[in-house]
C-alpha cells in the first residue's frame, strides 16, 4: 500500500521547528505506511471512526497531530477515558448524532486495548482498526538519521548501515540509541563518528563481545 502524498519518505507535520534541529517529522516505512493510508481517507472508515494502537514511541501521537491537521477529531490516549463519555462520542458521528458523518479517530496506548462497556466494546470493534507495526531495516536507518536531525547531531556516512544491525528493532531503542550517541558526542566534544557510535551501543547493551563487528 503506498504512503500517503505528502512526502515518498516522510510527513512534515504542522509544527514550530524545534531549537536547534528540523521540525518534527513522522518517517514513513513499512510499520506504519498502511496505517497512514487509512488516515487519508476518513470516508471509507466504517462507522466513521477509527481506532489506532502500536508501541511505545512509535508515533501515534504524531499521527493523531497530523489527522487533527487534516480535520479528523482524535481523542489521544482514548483508553484512559471514561468509557460512558467515549461511547457518546462515538454515538455523536452516526446518524442522527450532531456530529453525524464526522470521522473521529480514537489513540489508544494498550495493547491490546480491553474495553468493559460491552456497547462500546462492540461499537469499537466494528470500526476500522489501525496498528503501528515494528520497523524493518529499512525503516530504523530512516528513523535514526530524521531522530538525529531533529537533535541537530550530524552522524558520520554509514551511520544507519552500522547501527542498525546492531541494535533492537523497537522505536523506543532506536530513540535511546541516537540519544546516547547524542550525549557521547557532546560529553567527549567529538564529531559522531564509529567511535562514539560503538561507545553508545556499549552503554546501552554492554560490551561488544558477541555482536556484530
Amino acid at each position: 500500500m503506498a504512503p500517503a502524498p505528502d512526502s515518498p519518505s516522510q510527513i512534515a507535520l504542522p509544527l514550530a521547528p524545534g531549537t536547534g534541529g528540523a521540525g518534527r517529522r513522522i518517517v514513513i516505512g513499512n510499520a506504519n505506511a498502511g496505517v497512514i493510508e487509512a488516515l487519508s481517507h476518513p470516508a471509507r472508515w466504517p462507522f466513521h471512526t477509527a481506532v489506532l494502537t502500536g508501541p511505545p514511541r512509535s508515533g501515534k501521537s504524531l499521527l493523531g497531530e497530523w489527522a487533527a491537521a487534516r480535520g479528523i477529531a482524535v481523542i489521544d490516549r482514548a483508553d484512559a477515558w471514561d468509557e460512558a463519555d467515549l461511547f457518546h462520542r462515538w454515538n455523536d458521528r452516526q446518524e442522527g448524532g450532531s456530529r453525524a458523518g464526522e470521522p473521529l479517530l480514537l489513540i489508544a496506548d494498550s495493547q491490546p486495548w480491553t474495553i468493559a462497556l460491552p456497547d462500546l466494546a462492540s461499537r469499537l470493534g466494528g470500526s476500522l482498526q489501525l496498528e503501528i507495526g515494528a520497523p524493518d531495516d529499512a525503516m530504523a536507518a530512516q528513523l535514526i538519521e530524521a531522530m538525529a536531525e531533529q537533535r541537530g547531531l550530524a552522524l558520520a556516512a554509514g551511520a544507519a548501515d552500522y547501527l542498525v544491525p546492531r541494535t533492537e528493532r523497537s522505536f523506543v531503542d532506536l530513540e535511546r540509541l541516537v540519544a546516547a550517541i547524542d550525549r557521547i558526542s557532546l560529553e567527549r566534544q567529538v564529531p559522531a563518528t564509529m567511535s562514539v557510535w560503538r561507545a553508545a551501543l556499549e552503554a546501552l547493551q554492554g560490551p561488544e563481545q558477541g555482536r556484530l563487528i
